[in-house]
């Protein structure tokens, strides 16, 4: 029986050469491969999304293809993210829908791993109208950062120092960001370094660490981070791979810092 599996992955950074391992090792294994299947230039017809990897909508995804692989959140719109809750209704989907929209929401995600005796980051959140809340929030702590529920690559972060900042800077802030929901981390001491850790069907797989460019503190690639060899102990892998499995992701990243006040490793979200 012939199978076909889609895929829609990130192109940047190395991205393009795992894509075509992937489909090499399923060529070999007699799977077929469509890439570039962008949701986001898919049209929907009497119950069919067509797409393809030029915007001609060649293929029924439902018909032409036995699962969809999408691993592209950077480039990722609502319209495309409308498609795949539809789309993971009748095929399977990796990683599935309702993990994924979990893993893009900064807040749910944590709020989900707090509670399953995970560590993250200590947060706070509340409405943007709620101002004496926002007020404690800034007195709380002396150092702490405003943050988009969604999003990636470090986009609408705002560090925040309680000695230089007050209610109407943070107020702007939220205003010029357009953010309803405020959604605010304690700022962690860390050595303005991460891990990436990669989780496959709940093992281990890769890991590579992250630093922040010279007098900056985001390690974000696409905010001047940069990626560098390091080792992980069995510690920080085994808080992914449990982080992973409470989130229900059949793959993920996880970036975990180490809080040196605390003097323990924590999920960064």
């Amino acid at each position: 029986m012939n199978r076909q599996i889609g895929i829609w992955m990130y192109q940047n950074n190395g991205g393009e050469n795992i894509e075509k391992q992937i489909v090499s090792k399923l060529k070999d294994r007699e799977i077929e491969s469509i890439t570039g299947l962008n949701l986001g230039k898919a049209v929907v017809s009497n119950g069919n999304i067509k797409c393809d990897d030029r915007g001609n909508c060649t293929y029924s995804l439902s018909r032409d293809i036995d699962l969809l692989f999408s691993y592209n959140a950077g480039e990722t719109s609502k319209y495309q993210t409308y498609l795949y809750q539809a789309l993971n209704k009748i095929i399977p989907m990796i990683n599935n829908y309702d993990s994924y929209c979990l893993s893009e929401d900064k807040f749910q995600t944590s709020f989900i791993l707090k509670n399953n005796g995970i560590d993250t980051a200590e947060y706070e959140m509340c409405y943007k109208d709620h101002e004496k809340h926002i007020e404690y929030i800034i007195d709380k702590w002396p150092k702490m950062i405003c943050k988009p529920t969604n999003g990636w690559g470090g986009t609408g972060l705002k560090k925040i120092d309680n000695n230089k900042y007050n209610l109407n800077n943070l107020i702007n802030h939220i205003d010029k960001i357009n953010l309803k929901n405020i959604y605010i981390v304690k700022f962690i001491d860390y050595d303005n370094t991460d891990y990436r850790i990669d989780i496959v069907d709940g093992k281990f797989v890769s890991y590579y660490g992250r630093k922040a460019k010279e007098g900056e503190w985001k390690t974000n690639i696409s905010s001047g981070g940069s990626i560098f060899l390091r080792e992980p102990n069995q510690e920080i892998i085994d808080l992914a791979i449990n982080a992973t499995k409470i989130t229900g992701l059949e793959i993920a990243g996880v970036d975990i810092i180490y809080d040196r006040e605390k003097e323990k490793y924590i999920i960064l979200k």
